[in-house]
């Protein structure tokens, strides 16, 4: 027995005070009816309705049950409709994750952007490089950089990124620049993740272990070392935009770089998706150049 159809069974023919007017407002037969009537009646353990051949009353217990049954019904009705409206006009709260600079950088303006376009959101934006659970941790949609690994996440591709190796123009003028990856070995170098630098040279990929003069796990750490004359770097594209853009460094070894990294947003499902997710996925899209594997 389904506990809310009942229910509305049971009001529907306390309203209508018969079974088979009772029937052609639900669109059941009246036998469909008085089968949900008495399921309900023998969970509960009481006698709600009186019947005789020519009426239809309440009892006692069914006059009390039949207040609180119209508040459930009423409060399931309001429910569905909130529901249904979220669907199609964003409204609730937004919770967001994206690595912490990337998205200091590039996902807080899309948010700022988002909660000025739909004033009934509020937003929590989530920044950490430890890769999370949306679904235990509460987050709505996520931004991550990288290859997937298999999940039920949903996936939208919405850019992709270099990894790239840098240095200041004094560093090169000094030390000279590097022309193969195997030229690394004879330059100062700073480590920032992986303590191996990858590359592709003659369409294979090629390993250079180096010894780093600086290790930090800060970005803006090694660049900053990197622009100092400290020697070569490697970092994602986005990291170092601005000091490229500003002439403080200068890409080096770019023909051997590893295919760019995609960039997704990532969330739990796309069954009935909801309409802030929906929104905040396409305000990216509208907003936003996350094209950083362009050469």
């Amino acid at each position: 027995m389904d506990r809310i159809d009942a229910m509305a069974a049971f009001v529907a023919v306390a309203d209508l005070e018969g079974f088979a007017p009772a029937a052609r407002k639900l669109g059941l037969s009246p036998s469909n009816v008085t089968r949900l009537i008495a399921a309900l009646e023998e969970c509960l353990g009481a006698r709600l309705l009186q019947r005789t051949t020519r009426s239809v009353s309440l009892t006692d217990v069914g006059a009390r049950y039949l207040e609180r049954a119209r508040r459930i019904l009423a409060d399931v009705e309001e429910a569905e409709i909130s529901a249904q409206a979220e669907r199609t006009q964003p409204s609730g709260r937004l919770v967001v994750s994206a690595p912490i600079g990337f998205g200091r950088i590039h996902v807080s303006p899309v948010m700022s952007a988002y909660l000025q376009r739909y004033p009934d959101v509020s937003g929590e934006l989530r920044l950490s490089d430890r890769m999370i659970n949306l679904v235990e941790d509460g987050v709505d949609l996520a931004v991550r950089i990288g290859h997937l690994a298999d999940s039920s996440l949903v996936a939208r591709g919405v850019g992709d990124m270099r990894r790239i190796v840098v240095a200041s123009k004094d560093y090169l003028t000094r030390r000279g620049e590097p022309s193969t990856p195997a030229a690394i070995a004879g330059h100062d170098t700073i480590q920032f993740g992986a303590s191996d630098w990858h590359f592709v040279e003659d369409g294979r990929e090629v390993r250079v272990p180096c010894t780093p003069r600086l290790i930090t796990n800060s970005a803006d750490a090694a660049i900053w070392h990197a622009e100092q004359g400290g020697g070569l770097t490697r970092v994602l594209a986005y990291q170092a935009a601005a000091a490229i853009e500003a002439g403080r460094l200068k890409i080096v070894l770019a023909k051997f770089e590893q295919v760019a990294l995609p960039i997704h947003i990532v969330y739990p499902t796309s069954r009935l998706l909801s309409a802030k997710v929906r929104t905040f996925v396409d305000l990216v899209v509208e907003l936003s150049d996350w094209e950083f594997g362009k050469r």
